[in-house]
């Protein structure tokens, strides 16, 4: 796609239902994202979901898919401690989370770790940029690349992932300048996320596009409003259920005469 120009799309998902819906709608590539950690279970950042939780989301995802790529975060911790360590916890995501390639943070650093699960036959995405799983300890959620020594220094992390055997790269919150750069020089595909239109990709958290979490970054774009949508229709069900409109005749379903007859027969000789 990259060579005929084409452009990629990627959204996140976490569970059976959505996840059917991004691959029906022909979204190229599914991540599911370790934005599960807020979106899903309510942590204030990434590092706390663990490899397990990653694995449960990633197996509901991946059998809701027919056609779209599969990739699974590899969360905090999972591949950090060592590049055996990484192998493992990158060939339980496929083994166990039946995900098609996996996704890990960071540049240089982690070079030789994507080389590692490359080598053990798993296709690796890299991520640069804002990398969330480090940005809550050192340098906060902020845009990166903003100066020409961040910038060059972004390229060679780009070039180390692609070098080592990275099939695709995220680009999290990079200064469009760079980003282009990036893309320009890279063989494979750039995914953004905030870094502008030059990327060969974008991908978005789906919950920020459905509108379905309040504290959705900056450079996201809601498409839909669902909050209010889901309220109101919580909130009619239950006044419904107070009422006793709901549940109405139609929604019942009865025994067959004879039956109910014989049944209240019995009933009331039980009760004797």
């Amino acid at each position: 796609m990259k060579k005929k120009g084409e452009k990629i799309t990627m959204l996140t998902a976490y569970d059976y239902a959505f996840a059917r819906l991004v691959d029906k709608a022909g979204i190229d590539v599914i991540l599911v994202g370790d934005s599960a950690s807020m979106v899903m279970m309510g942590y204030k950042d990434t590092r706390f979901i663990t490899l397990s939780e990653m694995i449960t989301f990633s197996k509901s995802v991946s059998r809701a898919v027919e056609r779209a790529m599969v990739v699974g975060d590899m969360p905090f911790m999972s591949y950090q401690i060592s590049k055996e360590e990484a192998v493992r916890s990158a060939g339980l995501l496929v083994k166990k989370g039946m995900v098609d390639a996996v996704k890990l943070e960071g540049g240089v650093e982690v070079a030789e770790t994507v080389r590692a699960i490359v080598n053990a036959g798993i296709p690796v995405m890299g991520h640069i940029g804002l990398t969330p799983q480090s940005a809550a300890m050192t340098r906060g959620f902020r845009l990166t690349a903003k100066s020409a020594e961040e910038g060059l220094r972004l390229v060679r992390d780009a070039e180390a992932l692609e070098e080592a055997g990275a099939f695709a790269v995220v680009l999290e919150y990079v200064t469009a300048e760079t980003a282009e750069q990036i893309t320009k020089r890279l063989s494979v595909p750039t995914i953004g996320i905030g870094s502008g239109p030059a990327c060969d990709g974008q991908v978005l958290v789906l919950h920020d596009l459905l509108g379905l979490y309040d504290n959705s970054p900056p450079f996201s774009k809601r498409y839909l409003s669902l909050t209010p949508q889901v309220l109101e229709a919580v909130k009619t069900y239950k006044r419904e259920v107070v009422e006793g409109v709901f549940p109405g005749e139609e929604h019942a379903r009865h025994m067959e005469e004879e039956e109910h007859r014989e049944f209240l027969s019995r009933l009331g000789r039980k009760d004797e």
